[in-house]
């Protein structure tokens, strides 16, 4: 046997430890971050071209054909194909049984509507409300539902003294203001009755409805008459009145109204109000793109 024999001290192990290590310690794949970069290019890639389709599509209102469609968005027919076909399935295409040529789908359309966003609203709203004003003298809102309450996205003020310092993006409750009952009033049953469910009717005045029952009769009341009022529910000392605007498709998108100190909003003056209200709210919902517009007496 041969003696064991110690390293001498002028030996260096370390690059033998070095060696040994990098042996156990698996290197870093460079291309990892390489593969997902590329995956997601892939991803974007092909949202690129299948909104380049959609886009060409709209452009032929009497349909286009697999080829011709190919050959304007610059890929190969079975790169279309696949694209197209996808599209299809989640309707925003469609394909006529017979030509073959594809079409804009339905989910598009109503995709397009749901792009009227608050911006645009806004700017088509605010010229309207500050006609109501004038004409009022009293302050002016347009409000849309936010979840189970509403939020003013415009406003103007009028002439008269004492004006509501309400800013736009306030959000109100929607069981105790009259632009909130008009929401409700818009909503099917089903959708009111999950409302009613979930939301507890909380008081903001001595005047504040809580009771189910109660709001449940006003409500059919509203969907009667076109209108809703506020008298003092939420301020003790402001009344609102109300009506709602549609879109195109005849929904209720919102709703219009103008509110006053109680002492000026008489219920006489309620119902002075009310004509110019609906007139403004009918104008607002035909900028909106609705062919038939609610009461205008």
């Amino acid at each position: 046997m041969k003696p064991r024999t110690r390293p001498k001290a002028t030996e260096k192990p370390e690059r033998l430890r070095k060696a040994d290590i990098a042996k156990l310690v698996r290197p870093a794949r460079d291309d990892i971050d390489d593969e997902a970069e590329e995956r997601q290019r892939g991803g974007v890639q092909s949202l690129g071209r299948a909104f380049t389709i959609l886009e060409e599509v709209a452009r032929h209102r009497e349909g286009v054909g697999l080829a011709d469609l190919s050959k304007r968005v610059g890929l190969h027919n079975s790169t279309t194909f696949h694209l197209a076909r996808t599209l299809v399935s989640l309707g925003y295409l469609r394909q006529e049984k017979e030509s073959k040529r594809y079409r804009i789908g339905r989910p598009l359309f109503a995709l397009a509507a749901s792009a009227l966003d608050e911006i645009e609203m806004v700017n088509v709203a605010t010229p309207l409300l500050e006609d109501l004003s004038r004409e009022t003298g009293e302050s002016s809102h347009f409000a849309v539902r936010m979840g189970d309450a509403i939020v003013v996205i415009a406003r103007t003020g009028g002439a008269g003294a004492f004006q509501l310092t309400d800013r736009v993006g306030v959000v109100r409750p929607a069981h105790c203001t009259a632009l909130g009952k008009i929401i409700l009033a818009s909503l099917r049953p089903d959708q009111l009755q999950r409302f009613l469910g979930r939301v507890e009717l909380t008081p903001s005045t001595d005047k504040s409805i809580t009771d189910v029952k109660v709001l449940l009769r006003e409500i059919e009341e509203i969907r009667t008459t076109g209108i809703a009022f506020d008298d003092g529910e939420f301020n003790a000392e402001v009344r609102c009145i109300a009506v709602p605007v549609m879109d195109f498709t005849g929904q209720v998108i919102g709703a219009l109204g103008i509110s006053g100190p109680i002492w000026r909003m008489s219920n006489q003056a309620l119902q002075a109000y009310a004509k110019a209200v609906r007139l403004a709210a009918n104008r607002l919902s035909t900028d909106f793109g609705t062919k038939s517009v609610g009461r205008s007496t």
